[in-house]
């Protein structure tokens, strides 16, 4: 089958969230057989000439259109969709007679392009809605670009011919909240490489034996922003420095809210035994958190949790708020230990159960192992994506 992918973010200009997830499964599709073409943005020329994958196309276009000011997003993206849709449009003749079977889309931002490629090729229009600007802002929509994005994703689902979340959360809150029937929306978990994020992977050191000593290192990582809560985390460890020895976080990733953390670490008196090493690369990352004692994700909302996977890949024992996609999960697994979003005091107490836990730590180790190979391998994804591409029909939409 030929596959034809849209999606904002690609890597190497983005690597984690939804990147991550488009990469992953492209190349677990192109492993089953199938011919998959990435469309994606350019932030600037020299993208353009990044090195293409091994086994699938990537096709990169800049945002075309005269420059417009960053605090109108929407005319942005809609300048995006504009310069993806040529794109898409000429990729018969650039690649000899190539045409897609599928258009695959992902989230609103080139959900336009998907949806006018689809109808020009006349091919089933699929979505995947990794999560919703509702949701984002905790179920109360604010007036102005939050609102119109919403707008946007609601049009979106009625114009996909099936759409695909990432979580029951998410289709839950797909069906209910644009009125959509059941059957439309289907759970396909995020995957991961397990021997990417395996701890042989970085740098091909040896993995680190069983019951190892290791010291008190929290970590967690992602973009730094107030809903991913890593403020929360800062308070925990203020709370953690007394009651356990020698305790060090590291806290990974840029981000707008990035300085008022840094004020917040200050506050908390913590500025010492918390890192912001900013952005790190993927092998770096690797590095950081097979060294950890214990990963925390301690958003206050997170549709999925690409990085809570990363972490069980690792191996790394994982506290987890009891929130959407990060409480699903967990849940049931005794693969990673949860705590109540947005408390400090909850958090500290889960992460001194597992820095004082040898064997607590180790059975988290195993069992979050032994979660991501039998549930979450691209290969499993990619499978079940592939039965959605073969079972779609292409539907009259709202506006075709």
């Amino acid at each position: 089958m030929r596959v034809m992918m849209l999606s904002w973010d690609f890597p190497p200009r983005t690597t984690g969230g939804t990147a991550a997830h488009v990469a992953g499964l492209s190349e677990g599709l192109s492993r089953a057989g199938h011919e998959v073409v990435v469309i994606t943005i350019a932030a600037k020329a020299a993208e353009l000439k990044a090195k293409q994958p091994e086994s699938i196309r990537v096709i990169r276009t800049l945002v075309d259109l005269p420059w417009l000011p960053p605090s109108d997003p929407i005319a942005r993206t809609a300048s995006a969709n504009h310069a993806a849709t040529k794109v898409g449009a000429r990729l018969s003749g650039e690649l000899e007679g190539w045409k897609p079977d599928i258009v695959h889309g992902h989230d609103w931002r080139l959900g336009w392009a998907a949806d006018t490629l689809a109808s020009l090729y006349d091919v089933p229009f699929v979505l995947t809605m990794h999560g919703t600007e509702r949701v984002r802002h905790g179920g109360q929509l604010p007036a102005g670009v939050p609102t119109d994005i919403s707008s946007i994703e609601w049009w979106l689902a009625f114009q996909a011919d099936k759409m695909i979340a990432p979580t029951r959360f998410i289709v839950e809150q797909l069906v209910t909240g644009f009125e959509l029937s059941p059957d439309h929306v289907v759970h396909i978990p995020n995957g991961i490489d397990p021997e990417l994020w395996g701890p042989a992977s970085a740098n091909h050191e040896a993995p680190e034996p069983a019951g190892a000593e290791r010291s008190p290192l929290v970590v967690s990582w992602g973009r730094v922003k107030y809903e991913k809560g890593f403020q929360v985390l800062a308070r925990a460890i203020h709370a953690l420095r007394g009651r356990v020895p020698e305790v060090h976080g590291v806290i990974a990733g840029r981000g707008r809210y990035l300085p008022e953390l840094q004020t917040q670490i200050d506050v908390e008196g913590v500025s010492d035994i918390i890192d912001l090493p900013g952005f790190l690369r993927d092998n770096e990352l690797r590095k950081l958190v097979h060294r950890a004692s214990c990963v925390v994700i301690p958003s206050l909302y997170e549709p999925f949790g690409i990085v809570a996977l990363e972490a069980l890949a690792a191996g790394a024992p994982l506290v987890v708020a009891n929130t959407g996609g990060l409480a699903e999960l967990i849940e049931g697994t005794n693969a990673g230990v949860t705590f109540e979003p947005g408390n400090p005091d909850d958090l500290a107490d889960a992460i001194e159960r597992i820095l004082t836990d040898d064997q607590l730590a180790d059975r988290l180790r195993t069992n979050a192992r032994s979660l991501v190979e039998q549930k979450y391998a691209w290969d499993a994804i990619a499978t079940a994506t592939a039965a959605v591409y073969t079972n779609v029909e292409r539907g009259p939409g709202i506006q075709r």
